[in-house]
């Protein structure tokens, strides 16, 4: 079972870049999408349901602006778009697809980067998604949490770390939350099976940082334990430029 998670920066301007040409070849299973910058009306037959695949959407209400998706070679059993917290959902930051006993989430956590108001924000999005991701556990099924998580745990997790340690996405508390929450139980997958590569999803696109590797690995797949257990393989998908994030593949045991 193959699981891919794509912040796409814009689905039309990944479409330009030639992510719908290389989707087909991927032989994913499922694909997360995050910040589609676009509604269901702004998109074409192949970005709502490309060859092969179903495809399942939560934009965000302001236009061009953030939204997630879903795509499936297999159609889901349900499916649940937001998480029934108006202020959030207006802004299409979650999709959960199930399979049986697995589920799938597209998740996009807030910036906090352009300012302290959207910090805020992104505080109070943790403080009730952690809850949440609790409750998820209880439901005793295996569950995948893809996307950008918008935070790098760890200093392995970005090259600069002494020089963002003040910066939203490294942030002591944004740190801190990300360790409680795998304290829960919930497994960083990557991190679990490279324990010493850092694993970079995004660069900034200021002062040649995508050439020169200076990156941020903010893109995770947190899984429950038992799927956790299933993870064979990861890697990260740089041989064309996307956007300003690369996706994570993921193999794991099993079909979906």
């Amino acid at each position: 079972m193959r699981i891919i998670s794509a912040n796409l920066n814009g689905i039309r301007s990944a479409a330009n870049k030639g992510f719908f040409d290389w989707l087909p070849q991927t032989g994913a299973d499922v694909v997360c999408l995050q910040e589609l910058k676009a509604q269901l009306p702004d998109m074409s037959e192949a970005m709502l349901a490309p060859a092969g695949y179903h495809g399942f959407f939560h934009p965000a209400e302001k236009k061009g602006y953030s939204g997630v998706g879903i795509y499936s070679r297999k159609q889901p059993d349900a499916v649940i778009e937001g998480l029934g917290i108006p202020d959030i959902d207006t802004e299409g930051r979650y999709l959960r697809a199930d399979f049986g006993p697995l589920s799938v989430i597209s998740l996009y956590l807030p910036s906090g980067s352009s300012g302290e108001e959207r910090q805020t924000i992104k505080f109070a999005f943790l403080e009730r998604f952690l809850p949440h991701m609790r409750q998820m556990l209880a439901e005793g099924r295996e569950i995948v949490v893809c996307g950008d998580w918008n935070i790098a745990h760890q200093p392995i997790d970005l090259k600069n770390w002494k020089g963002n340690l003040k910066n939203s996405g490294f942030l002591p508390e944004e740190r801190a939350w990300l360790t409680e929450l795998l304290g829960l139980g919930w497994v960083d997958v990557w991190r679990t099976l490279y324990p010493e590569a850092p694993g970079y999803t995004w660069w900034s696109n200021r002062g040649q940082a995508y050439a020169k590797d200076v990156g941020w690995r903010i893109d995770y797949q947190i899984t429950t334990p038992g799927l956790a257990q299933r993870a064979l393989s990861a890697s990260i998908y740089k041989e064309i430029k996307f956007s300003d994030h690369a996706p994570l593949i993921m193999d794991y045991t099993g079909e979906l």
